[in-house]
């Protein structure tokens, strides 16, 4: 089963400065990264799954709000699916990973928030696992 998990990071401080750290993040899958700075707090960026790939999300500033749910039928997925909400920032410092099979909804709370998005697969084979829907089509987004 795979399942939704929140790798701990930390920081080390000195007078040097500080030094943001994930060392329990695995990144031997990682293909490729781009980060993601919504236009303003109103946008929603959303409905969007992966049926092969997985995802880890690190916030690099800010916060964001994050609606996950588990996609049931790739052709034509339940309206009525369960959403998990969550809330992430960048003084958590955590990397947040979502397996392949989950759709997310994203939305910074913060203006001027940025979000870095590691993928398992390369830009090629984007085309032919990306899943889309309105954002109003899972009925339990609130």
């Amino acid at each position: 089963m795979h399942t939704i998990k929140t790798i701990k990071g930390g920081i080390a401080k000195d007078q040097r400065g500080n030094i943001r750290f994930v060392n329990d993040f695995d990144m031997t899958s990682v293909k490729r990264f781009y980060i993601i700075k919504n236009a303003d707090i109103e946008l929603v960026r959303g409905w969007r799954a992966h049926r092969l790939e997985q995802r880890w999300f690190y916030v690099l500033s800010g916060e964001f709000e994050v609606d996950l749910i588990k996609i049931d039928n790739w052709d034509q997925p339940a309206v009525d699916l369960v959403v998990k909400k969550m809330k992430f920032n960048a003084t958590d410092m955590n990397v947040f990973h979502v397996p392949k099979g989950y759709g997310t909804a994203f939305r910074a709370t913060k203006p001027d928030s940025e979000l870095l998005v590691f993928a398992d697969h390369g830009i090629e084979h984007a085309s032919i696992d990306d899943y889309t829907w309105p954002l109003d089509y899972f009925i339990n987004r609130i």
